[in-house]
């Protein structure tokens, strides 16, 4: 755009207007914003003309794309309007970098002017933008967005602290929604919450609520651009959220605006208002929890209460008398029960004692020992009587086989009968020697107690016990005096 000559065609225009006889000494608004429109169009220097900015704002209406171009120094409002999108093959960003074509307008009813956008180039990425990226990737990797790091917001907190602008509306929108909701004490940390300084202000804010002691605190303002909401960025107001003693609620902006605030807050809010629902409990659902609870432990006790009584009941039934007696009886018929099988169990065992001793002590009674002896003596005698017979018998027969040899040698017939002869004798002296009688003929003895118990062993004998001695052809009595173990 080349400078302007000492005949400023601007300046000649106002002059000619305002000191000209065509203008009215009084005009309404209306025509003065009209006058300006119309001096906007007619200036070649503010049409047609390409501006290199930054989008800021940026908001999407179906009239068209409304924001701000802005450089480090200063700020205009711009228009696209949905005609002109067309032109363009990219979509506007927050915080893009554009070379913008086109005109300075006036908006008569409001008396503002814009730049009206015909078409525009991307030509990078703001600066504001990148300082922002920048500053989350550093604070990101020490940790401070660390969900291990998040506190616990209070489920019901005594005293909420604000840190915002005392004359906006974010203080009067969290009065006013937390009235409606559980009570708590509202404690505002006054702050600037955009421009130069207003980090510090909000670090200070932070700072004096918690020395306060509040429980929570909300740190918010309204929405804006990005550098109406710069302040939020600030590396000093992250640190201080972070370090805060009280769980801090970020609630900075419109729902679609973030913050770094955001990021290293224990909670985000999509607004200043959502900050209140979401920390302070509606009233009527505390209520409708209390009445859910109420009932719950109504049918608790209920229910309860009737265990207890059904538990009572069967208690009752059985210390009932009558169930009493019932019991005993029951009782009593299975002591029967036990008693007979016991009685019957101990006759049997009793009675089988009584044979197993019987047969015992008959075995054991000196009589039956005799008895015995005596007995197998005579199956002795049985036995050497029918050895005699089958030998007579056998020596009559070999007579009567000599009888029919008698041609047979004589000395052969000595030789069988003496053979027989030594058989025999040899058989007898067996039989003789396990004959029990040969025993006591031998000068043996049975010795058996008082009691009649055969006495084995000298052990078993007593001084001045009286004895049986049991010999061969009789019994005879003796009393110990003395005793004698082997050793």
């Amino acid at each position: 755009m080349a400078p302007r000559t000492a005949q400023d065609p601007i300046r000649d225009d106002i002059s000619s207007v305002v000191y000209g006889r065509t203008m009215p000494e009084v005009i309404t608004v209306t025509e003065l914003n009209s006058l300006v429109k119309d001096l906007f169009a007619k200036t070649p220097t503010l049409n047609d003309i390409w501006v290199s900015g930054e989008i800021s704002g940026l908001r999407k209406y179906p009239s068209g794309y409304y924001f701000v171009l802005k450089d480090p120094s200063s700020e205009i409002h711009a228009v696209m309007f949905t005609y002109a999108r067309g032109r363009i093959d990219f979509e506007p960003q927050e915080n893009m970098k554009v070379r913008a074509f086109g005109s300075i307008g006036m908006y008569v009813p409001r008396g503002t002017y814009q730049f009206i956008v015909e078409t525009m180039a991307k030509s990078g990425i703001g600066d504001r933008y990148m300082a922002f990226e920048a500053l989350k990737k550093k604070l990101g990797e020490e940790g401070l967005f660390d969900a291990s790091h998040k506190r616990p917001i209070p489920q019901y907190p005594k005293t909420i602290g604000v840190v915002t602008s005392q004359s906006g509306a974010v203080i009067h929108d969290i009065i006013t929604t937390s009235a409606s909701r559980y009570t708590a004490d509202i404690l505002l940390a006054p702050a600037m919450v955009q421009g130069d300084g207003a980090a510090q202000s909000i670090v200070a804010g932070i700072e004096t609520l918690n020395r306060a002691g509040v429980d929570v605190i909300i740190v918010g303002r309204g929405g804006g651009s990005i550098e109406d909401l710069w302040a939020f960025n600030e590396e000093i107001v992250a640190r201080a959220i972070y370090n805060s003693k009280a769980p801090v609620v970020s609630a900075v902006g419109h729902e679609t605006d973030f913050t770094i605030a955001d990021f290293v807050a224990d909670l985000r809010a999509p607004t200043p208002t959502g900050a209140a629902a979401l920390i302070l409990r509606d009233k009527a659902e505390i209520s409708a929890q209390i009445e859910s609870l109420g009932s719950r432990m109504q049918r608790a006790m209920s229910s309860t209460i009737g265990n207890m009584r059904h538990s009572f009941e069967v208690l009752d039934s059985k210390l009932d008398p009558r169930r009493a007696l019932d019991e005993l009886g029951m009782h009593s018929i299975h002591l029967d029960d036990l008693s007979r099988s016991a009685s019957h169990s101990l006759s049997s065992t009793l009675n089988e004692m009584r044979v197993r001793f019987i047969t015992v002590d008959s075995r054991l009674q000196p009589s039956r020992a005799l008895d015995d002896v005596h007995a197998m003596g005579d199956t002795v005698e049985a036995s050497l009587e029918r050895i005699r017979t089958d030998t007579l018998a056998i020596l009559d027969r070999s007579n009567d086989r000599l009888d029919r040899v008698g041609d047979l040698p004589e000395k052969g017939i000595d030789t069988i009968l003496q053979s027989k002869e030594t058989a025999l004798a040899s058989d007898s002296r067996q039989l003789e020697g396990l004959n029990p009688l040969n025993v006591l003929s031998r000068g043996y003895a049975m010795i058996t107690s008082s009691d009649g118990k055969v006495v084995t062993t000298a052990e078993g004998l007593e001084k001045g016990e009286e004895v049986g001695i049991h010999l061969r052809d009789g019994t005879a009595k003796a009393t110990i005096k003395s005793k004698e173990m082997k050793r």
